[in-house]
């Protein structure tokens, strides 16, 4: 894994950390690329390869239009770098581009995240990680989230649901 130096390669700005903002429709198409890239990047070596034909840039594109007010993101209007979206009580996804890494991004979409879950009266957020994405979970970690124990997360495909075991991590708020 590469962590670049120029915080522009692959058109993902690092923005200041802490400007959270609803994403757009003009932020689709370079949320696609980051959400795909950061798939690729944290899963593909860990998890089923069947899995990964689904997860497809045209996947991606449709799952944000259809989640795109569910959605959140860090950086400028048409270049994000970063993004989170919640599914009612469960922080659903949260994907930073490497060039945001360590800048505080990831960590303001996971407190904008759980600010949102909490408004809406859940008092337990919960989310699912791939087993074997240390990097994520030691994240979660550092940010109060514990490891509850494993599940089996029903993903959705267009042939249906995808089973998967992950881990589930829980957080009080």
């Amino acid at each position: 894994m590469s962590h670049p130096e120029d915080p522009t390669q692959n058109g993902f700005n690092s923005a200041p950390a802490g400007e959270v903002r609803n994403a757009e429709k003009s932020d689709i198409e370079h949320l696609v690329r980051l959400w795909f890239s950061g798939w690729q990047d944290a899963h593909a070596a860990i998890l089923p390869a069947e899995l990964s034909r689904y997860r497809t840039p045209e996947s991606f594109r449709q799952r944000l239009i259809d989640s795109l007010a569910l959605t959140r993101v860090s950086g400028p209007p048409d270049s994000p770098s970063g993004l989170c979206m919640i599914k009612q009580d469960e922080l659903y996804q949260l994907y930073v581009a490497p060039a945001a890494r360590g800048t505080g991004t990831a960590a303001a979409l996971l407190a904008d995240g759980e600010r949102r879950i909490a408004a809406s009266a859940s008092s337990t957020a919960w989310l699912a990680c791939a087993i074997g994405n240390e990097r994520a979970a030691r994240f979660y970690e550092k940010h109060g989230w514990h490891r509850a124990g494993q599940m089996t997360n029903q993903l959705p495909t267009p042939d249906g649901t995808f089973d998967l075991e992950v881990w589930r991590y829980e957080k009080r708020l």
